[in-house]
């Protein structure tokens, strides 16, 4: 038995996680390629107020793809593209293609059709992918999610579906034969290839049938004991791999940077916006998928969050504060401050049925020199602080900040959050 087979396991286990999460998450569809809408703000931890989603999971192993975008009259949208290894590849919407009505062509990994179709072509590096379409709220989001669609080029092509693991796998190695089988349905870019090798004496790359019934007892409790330490490593890095606070706030802008290999629509292929050494990134790639499975780009959008004031105080509906944004978050389509109950986070009911305020708050007041200041309390505030009120619970809560296309001096980190303070 190899000495090293534990801490090869471990790392396999970082390395693997994002690829068996996001297809654990893509199993729980009932059906591929069709949109299925959410119509309400669900009732769910971190719900976002101001946009609807609707989610399509992709099986191109039947052939390419059609999608179609309807013309959305100058609403926020983004339609987000997401493989099999949780790597954001593309994005079409507001930001990138604007309001008119569109249609691409997706297609599967080595396809090399000889049709001129009248679309875009967006080549999709695994067979199974998943598009996350997002709508601000408003009269009419129901009509444009309905206008969404995703049809089959070829519709006589049986679809295979997701790979499922050989039976008689001792549960301890479940995760690696799960990712044995998922490793040769959906390889990464050939960079990624040359990466995975070192995982072969981990019988990864085994073909036909499964290593691990038959292994020696002392192998099976190696990959056991690497298995562990993978995923007690794992854990550590989600709550310790975080951005600086500044001011009170959590807002790491490269948090999903780890794509290096596939740039299409949307996307930037750039120093900034990526992570070069490719094990930072599979680090990076784990974290994500284990806090934030499918998050986006910070150029697309950012999501602060603060948990404490100005003092280093946690913010409790016992106090209130005010926060004044001088000048507003820069943005070309907005933004917003939504409310969360602590430790929960869900949203805080109220009388109001406020959850959030924001750049599209009606009456919303600014300051004479242009700032906005935010109340935040449990109270409710005298009639003419009503309009920036933002209700809290009584206990504790934390706000997060959304801001939606965010300008090059947020991106930069120019544009500093002020803290809470309480009054």
């Amino acid at each position: 038995m190899r000495d090293d087979l534990p801490a090869l396991a471990a790392e396999a286990y970082g390395y693997g996680y994002p690829l068996l999460q996001d297809l654990h998450a893509v199993d729980t569809a009932s059906v591929f390629n069709a949109f299925r809408h959410q119509r309400s703000v669900p009732d769910t931890p971190n719900a976002n107020p101001d946009l609807l989603y609707s989610i399509a999971q992709l099986d191109l192993s039947g052939g390419p793809l059609w999608l179609r975008i309807p013309e959305t009259g100058g609403r926020y949208h983004v339609v987000q593209f997401v493989d099999a290894w949780t790597d954001n590849f593309a994005y079409v919407g507001s930001r990138t293609t604007r309001d008119e009505e569109r249609e691409y062509l997706l297609v599967p990994p080595g396809w090399a059709g000889r049709e001129a179709p009248a679309a875009d072509i967006i080549r999709v590096p695994t067979m199974i992918a998943t598009l996350i379409a997002r709508f601000r709220i408003g009269p009419g989001v129901a009509a444009l999610q309905d206008a969404l669609s995703v049809e089959r080029m070829y519709p006589q092509v049986p679809l295979d579906g997701l790979p499922h693991p050989q039976s008689g796998v001792p549960d301890e190695l479940a995760f690696l034969e799960t990712l044995r089988r998922s490793l040769s349905a959906f390889p990464p870019s050939p960079a990624e290839r040359r990466y995975q090798r070192r995982f072969a004496p981990l019988g990864l790359f085994d073909g036909g049938n499964s290593p691990y019934p038959t292994i020696p007892r002392d192998v099976r409790a190696a990959l056991r004991e690497g298995l562990d330490r993978g995923r007690e490593a794992l854990e550590e890095a989600a709550t310790t791999d975080h951005a600086a606070l500044v001011n009170g706030w959590t807002n790491d802008l490269h948090a999903f940077d780890y794509n290096l290999d596939y740039f299409e629509l949307g996307t930037f292929d750039a120093p900034q916006w990526t992570i070069a050494d490719r094990e930072a990134a599979h680090r990076s790639r784990a974290v994500a998928a284990r806090t934030q499975l499918w998050g986006h780009h910070a150029y697309e959008a950012v999501h602060p969050t603060v948990h404490k004031d100005r003092d280093g105080r946690r913010l409790t509906g016992a106090r209130a504060y005010t926060l004044r944004l001088d000048p507003p978050p820069p943005s070309a389509a907005g933004w917003s401050l939504t409310m969360y109950d602590a430790p929960t986070s869900h949203l805080v009911p109220n009388r109001l049925e406020r959850h959030s305020v924001g750049a599209g708050t009606e009456g919303l007041r600014a300051d004479p020199d242009g700032a906005v200041t935010i109340l935040v309390q449990h109270e409710e505030p005298a009639p003419e602080a009503r309009a920036n009120w933002l209700p809290c619970p009584q206990g504790e809560f934390h706000p997060v900040l959304r801001i939606y296309e965010p300008a090059d001096e947020l991106l930069r980190g120019d544009y500093m959050l002020p803290p809470l303070v309480p009054i």
